[in-house]
């Protein structure tokens, strides 16, 4: 007898599930299914998962392709269980190439192909129906955004549309996609419209997009005039669609309880903010070689001027930008200065020049520090005017972050959120804004 041993989520249980089962059970006699518990899934990063373990168990049982359903509770568990039951072969889809071959020392390791165009019509035979992602443009956020989308529930990456078929179609084979370079054959085949292309075709694509009724999460910046933000948002409301600007601090949960804290009055009123956020970016990239859309504040502007906007309102009274250029007229280096009617902010961001991106928000009893890289808020700590009384805070983080703006849009889709507090039409409309205002000034 041969044994295959292969483990899911299975969360709301559709057509691609019941092939990774139908392939799995083909390849041996005896198929054993480990199916995650809710805290397992929650303490590797899985998100949004809607239905109850035993749901879960009962789907599977239910293909006829189970021989034996067991839990998966713990990390490390799939070595010991492969020990436990001989197993023969372990099987799991594709796109893990690689992240199990650490099984090969006890049995055999298969990766099974993925089910690429799953149908709408099964897609939607349960209550919330996982929707088909379709991504535009297919640079390197558009490859971390396939590896963060394998670790959210309800949403199933597909399609990839480029002018460029051929462009499209490497991205394509590599992640097991189908490819497009026509956008009404790619709309056809998508519910959730990813857009990762260059900064200025987001109006475009987004208005394309929500035109032919399809839900929107556009990469920062979203837009680069205010008179477009509030266009697109209104659109949507109508319509009812949801459209998100993905800037993924805007979702991270240890950035969201910074928040709350900072609100909460433990260091008085807030009076001052100062954000940074810096990297090297090699020299041959777009963000340093684009002359009409490049430069470190359009690509991090959004980042550490975010901050500001949640603390202080959008509400803006000034603004003032300072910039450091490139032979090539690019900003490299820049700070913006800022005044609202409750207190003054400083961000800085810079893609040529190296500083501590730290950010700080001083209060009138305290202040609040997070060390970088703070837009990926893990830890933070307050301080007092004793030295002696410091406050420690932590927060998981998991994986690039896309995860977490994924599943908050997925939320709002299905209907089990209201309302997007974390970063609304408003906030994205005054980033647009001052993304307008960046422009205006002469570089």
């Amino acid at each position: 007898m041969i044994k295959v041993i292969t483990y899911g989520t299975f969360d709301l249980f559709h057509e691609g599930h019941y092939r990774i089962l139908q392939r799995a059970k083909a390849l041996g006699d005896y198929l054993i299914v480990g199916v995650t518990t809710e805290s397992y899934d929650k303490n590797r990063g899985k998100l949004g998962v809607i239905d109850s373990l035993a749901t879960r168990m009962e789907n599977v049982k239910n293909t006829g392709f189970a021989d034996e359903i067991i839990i998966e509770e713990y990390v490390g568990q799939k070595v010991l269980d492969v020990q436990r039951h001989n197993v023969d072969i372990f099987a799991i889809g594709s796109d893990w190439v690689g992240k199990f071959d650490y099984l090969k020392e006890y049995c055999k390791v298969v990766y099974l192909e993925r089910t690429k165009n799953i149908s709408s019509t099964d897609l939607r035979k349960i209550k919330y129906p996982v929707q088909r992602v379709g991504i535009i443009g297919n640079g390197r956020i558009a490859n971390r955004f396939v590896v963060e989308a394998k670790f959210v529930s309800g949403a199933n990456v597909q399609n990839v549309y480029n002018p460029r078929l051929e462009s499209a179609g490497r991205f394509a084979d590599k992640w097991e996609l189908t490819a497009f370079d026509d956008l009404e054959k790619f709309y056809a085949a998508t519910d959730l419209v990813y857009i990762a292309s260059p900064h200025e075709t987001h109006y475009e694509y987004i208005k394309s997009a929500l035109e032919h009724k399809k839900h929107v999460l556009c990469e920062k910046p979203m837009v680069l005039k205010k008179s477009q933000a509030e266009e697109l948002f209104d659109y949507a409301q109508k319509n009812n669609l949801i459209l998100f600007e993905g800037i993924k601090t805007a979702y991270c949960p240890g950035f969201n309880k910074l928040l709350g804290i900072a609100r909460s009055g433990k260091i008085g009123n807030i009076r001052n903010i100062e954000a940074c956020f810096t990297k090297l970016e090699n020299k041959n990239h777009r963000e340093l070689t684009d002359l009409n859309f490049g430069g470190s504040f359009l690509e991090l502007g959004s980042y550490v001027v975010f901050p500001m906007l949640k603390l202080f309102g959008t509400n803006f009274k000034n603004i003032s930008f300072e910039t450091t250029t490139a032979d090539n007229g690019l900003d490299i280096f820049t700070k913006v200065s800022m005044s609202f009617p409750a207190g003054l902010a400083t961000a800085t961001c810079g893609l040529g020049v190296k500083s501590e991106g730290r950010l700080l928000i001083s209060g009138t009893e305290g202040y609040i520090v997070v060390a970088p890289p703070w837009w990926k808020t893990t830890e933070f700590e307050i301080h007092y005017e004793d030295p002696n009384i410091v406050e420690k805070y932590n927060e998981n983080f998991f994986g690039d972050g896309l995860r977490y703006e994924l599943s908050d849009m997925l939320y709002l889709i299905n209907g089990i959120e209201k309302n997007s507090f974390k970063l609304t039409a408003k906030d994205s409309i005054a980033l647009a804004e001052i993304m307008e205002k960046f422009l205006a000034v002469e570089r």
